[in-house]
């Protein structure tokens, strides 16, 4: 079997609930899509980066924008398959075609923000021997520990009632994934089937470019920071 030394998968199903369309959504006027798959290519971290969809217009884009394409079962195309039920499907697939890989990236279309900086640095991390997950976060912009569960009658109460009463101090810094960039050594990955493990590690970046797009309001607000750091 041949080794490649790393792999960049950029899932973008076609059929997103929340906002339609997302992941070739005109963003500052071109597909969303396009600025995840020049950070990628620009990393040189990967070997091979390949957009998976099940989308024609999103394949087409993804092949005009450089990247590999590789249409996706309907199986994988449902609400029910996950990024990691497609990564997992990749690279057996691959496998069985005599072609393996050390590393994994899963990096989200939605998150335009994100740079190839970014993903470099969070790549790096796999480097250490006693890393085997690696993935982009930010800070919470509210203290986390003082999270509230909202009811459909509009009461709360703390989610964490052992911690809420707690000084930010005493809990120490608190960072959380931000839907970009997910990193793996293929192996442990594989036979965990996810991207959290007991060995993961974190890069974190400011939330001006940690904007997960899930909603109009955050598709409108990512365009204003774009244009804001990039004026022509």
């Amino acid at each position: 079997m041949h080794d490649s030394q790393a792999v960049a998968i950029i899932p973008a199903r076609g059929g997103s609930k929340r906002l339609p369309r997302k992941n070739v959504l005109p963003f500052n006027g071109r597909p969303i899509i396009e600025y995840t798959i020049e950070a990628a290519l620009e990393s040189g971290c990967f070997d091979r980066v390949i957009v998976s969809s099940e989308d024609d217009e999103i394949l087409e884009v993804a092949s005009g924008a450089g990247a590999e394409i590789d249409r996706r079962s309907n199986e994988l195309s449902g609400d029910a398959a996950t990024v990691v039920d497609v990564c997992a499907e990749f690279l057996q697939r691959e496998s069985s075609d005599g072609r393996g890989y050390a590393r994994l990236a899963a990096l989200y279309a939605t998150s335009p923000m994100r740079n190839a900086e970014d993903i470099r640095s969070t790549m790096s991390l796999l480097d250490e021997a006693c890393c085997d997950f690696a993935v982009a976060a930010t800070q919470y912009s509210h203290y986390a520990h003082q999270a509230l569960s909202f009811s459909k009658d509009q009461s709360v109460k703390p989610l964490w009632p052992e911690s809420y009463e707690k000084r930010p101090a005493e809990i120490g810094e608190v960072v959380a994934g931000n839907g970009s960039t997910y990193c793996a050594k293929v192996e442990p990955f594989l036979k965990l089937r996810s991207f959290m493990g007991p060995s993961t590690r974190a890069h974190v970046m400011p939330l001006s470019r940690s904007i997960d797009i899930d909603t109009i309001d955050d598709f409108h607000l990512s365009e204003c920071l774009q244009r804001m750091q990039h004026p022509e």
